[in-house]
């Protein structure tokens, strides 16, 4: 709402006319823009405030969820699909109460929960497997500062176990103050991932908050400020989003969900850190391909795991990277040749260490069942030559477990490029060459591959080709690259990936030498030029305003006591003589302080307001005005003080007496 006033004016910026201030059984501990630079952008100066007029809204309408698009539609882009701002009366059509006190009141949805363990909850919104979910969150009041509020990922409409959530408490710069966690079927908590957000989201400030999932992988974003990533979570085809409060009274607003692609770019970017990908697991340390080593890849932090696939005798895609299985188990002879239950008898791991004596050559089903709980991307690497059948056998054990996202299948056989691509187009493809083409996007082009990945030494010798393909959309991931220096010459030369034996070193590496973000830029805080000393008489009104730059949030006071900004204060109320008012601005960048002052002055002219305000009684009122006309001020205030209580309010006998007795000396 916008608030026009009758001479000198103030007009809020925000479009809102309320305060812009902005809990979990107890469980395991295990936290763009941030802020517009300009975050009043024309607050004005304190102001004189005569009367108030106030421009009426339109009426308000039920406003159940709109979607705004097809949800069925394909999605190349992020497109908003659903939005809600609590501006009708009651919950909006399509929301469900599952836990807790949900109501809506003055444009905002208020959840309370009474106690750490109640888990209050109510669900909303389609299912989308692929979206951004923003909301306005803020902690009304809380029973400690560990008490939470979450955005609902992935919850089942009637709230069952069960779910996932990103979290947020109150104290939200402790180290855990953000999470990702998995309410379980069994009623426990599964922490997957923490971090502290850069400044407490504490109780009356709206924090800006937002996640973006795609498939397992999310990304928890604080004022617009992404703080974590996480590929652990577990979708079901049903779940929908929600909020879940603890321990807390939280209110939401503004809610906004953008179906998003599917799949992100590989391109990193000018600057961005190459992905990690585990070469045939964390095959430095544990043997290849076993899936020992491949669920370790993903443990160390690895965005894809790299693995080969053969096909054995009996059609069994089995998880192997040379033709024979000469060299990594106890057997002898070609995959191809063999039978699955006899690769499957092998042992495949003292070769390495007699520390992994006993290791299998596991098939592809027995990983792709269990990369559910480490959930990496999978760089899946089909050696060939393979038939048109046994390629789109691979495909329907990736597709039939909901990995096809998740998955980029890379071969130096174009045959099964080929045969991957006209069986499942969607299906993400990399081109896998020793050499160099002379024209790389053609080459990957004509393959529809989306990475070019060739052996490191071959592309340090013509590094141009990078910018070749990245203009053309498409991602290089060289391979097999195991040395630190040569680490740092490939992200400068800004390959997308790195395919690495030594997975965990790599993101050690990467972790060391992070370039840390700059330091927050320290707020600032001031009054309008003009308002500082300005003097005001009575029938009139004080509106506190700033202007301030990198703020989450200003706390104003008058003489010491809390006041909004943009909130009248009638100089009426206030005693004659000098006022202070105080601001201090908080946000990533630490704290400012502002005063200034101004002056309430008895006059005749604001006693002869005072003395025709509501409430005065005739008769009182015609012998207070003779007062002032003769500028019989002691007799004023005299009588201010008879009829005080009787014929004349008593708040308003008090400042008529006190001004009066001013004017006297």
């Amino acid at each position: 709402m916008r608030k026009d006033f009758n001479g000198p004016f103030i007009r809020r910026m925000d479009g809102r006319n309320r305060p812009h201030t902005s809990v979990e059984p107890e469980r395991p501990t295990v936290g763009g823009v941030n802020i517009p630079n300009l975050r009043r952008t024309a607050a004005a100066a304190l102001t004189v405030l005569a009367a108030v007029a106030l421009v009426p809204l339109p009426a308000a309408t039920a406003a159940p969820l709109r979607h705004t698009v097809p949800l069925e539609a394909a999605v190349t882009e992020p497109t908003v699909v659903y939005s809600q701002d609590f501006s009708g009366a009651g919950l909006p059509e399509g929301f469900n109460t599952v836990e807790g006190d949900w109501k809506v009141e003055d444009g905002r949805l208020y959840g309370t929960s009474a106690s750490t363990s109640q888990l209050s909850r109510i669900t909303f919104g389609p299912h989308l497997r692929s979206y951004r979910f923003e909301a306005t969150v803020r902690f009304e009041n809380v029973l400690n500062a560990g008490r939470w509020s979450a955005l609902g990922m992935d919850i089942q409409p009637d709230g069952a176990v069960p779910y996932w959530i990103a979290t947020m408490r109150s104290g939200s710069a402790a180290s855990n103050g953000l999470e990702f966690a998995e309410r379980t079927a069994a009623n426990s908590w599964n922490v997957t991932d923490t971090t502290a957000a850069p400044t407490a989201a504490g109780t009356g400030t709206d924090v800006k908050v937002a996640v973006e999932v795609r498939g397992r992988k999310a990304a928890w974003f604080f004022n617009g400020q992404k703080m974590m990533e996480t590929n652990r979570l577990i979708r079901t085809d049903t779940g929908v989003l929600g909020f879940v409060n603890n321990g807390a009274t939280v209110s939401y607003d503004d809610i906004t969900v953008s179906q998003l692609p599917d799949t992100e770019s590989l391109l990193v970017g000018e600057g961005g850190r190459p992905a990690v990908i585990a070469h045939r697991g964390l095959s430095s340390v544990i043997p290849e391909n076993t899936l020992q080593a491949l669920l370790s890849g993903g443990r160390a932090g690895a965005d894809w795991v790299e693995m080969d696939v053969n096909t054995s005798a009996d059609g069994v895609p089995v998880v192997i990277h040379d033709g024979s299985v000469d060299r990594t188990t106890a057997g002898t002879g070609n995959v191809a040749n063999l039978t699955s239950s006899y690769i499957a008898g092998l042992e495949a791991g003292s070769w390495f260490s007699p520390a992994y004596a006993g290791a299998k050559v596991p098939t592809l089903a027995e990983f792709l069942d269990q990369s559910d709980t480490e959930g990496s991307g999978i760089l899946l690497e089909v050696k060939g030559p393979e038939t048109r059948e046994e390629v789109q056998r691979i495909i329907d054990m990736v597709r039939e477990r909901g990995l096809e996202d998740q998955t980029i299948l890379q071969s130096f056989d174009t045959n099964v490029l080929q045969y991957s691509r006209e069986y499942s187009p969607s299906l993400r493809l990399g081109l896998l060459r020793g050499t160099l083409d002379a024209d790389v996007v053609a080459a990957a082009r004509q393959y529809g591959a989306v990475t070019y990945n060739p052996g490191w030494a071959a592309l340090a010798a013509r590094p141009g080709a990078i910018k070749e393909l990245h203009d053309a959309g498409i991602a290089v991931m060289p391979y097999t690259v195991d040395s630190a220096e040569q680490w740092k010459v490939m992200t400068e030369a800004g390959v997308d990936g790195i395919i690495t034996n030594r997975a965990g070193a790599l993101v050690g590496y990467q972790s060391a030498t992070a370039v840390p973000a700059p330091p927050a830029p320290a707020p600032t805080v001031g009054f309008p030029a003009g308002a500082d000393g300005a003097t005001y008489g009575r029938g009139t009104s004080v509106v506190p305003a700033v202007v301030s730059s990198d703020s989450e949030g200003v706390a104003l006071t008058l003489d010491g006591n809390a006041v909004e900004e943009g909130v009248a204060i009638p100089t009426n109320t206030l005693d004659p003589g000098t006022h202070t008012l105080a601001a201090i601005a908080t946000g990533p960048g630490g704290e400012a302080t502002a005063e200034m002052t101004f002056t309430v002055a008895p006059s005749a002219a604001g006693l002869y307001l005072l003395s025709v305000s509501e409430g005065v009684d005739r008769k009182v009122r015609d012998k207070l005005i003779k007062a002032i006309d003769k500028a019989a001020w002691a007799d004023l205030a005299a009588q201010a003080e008879r009829a005080s209580g009787s014929g004349l309010p008593a708040d308003v006998a008090a400042v008529i007496a006190a001004d009066a007795r001013l004017l006297a000396g």
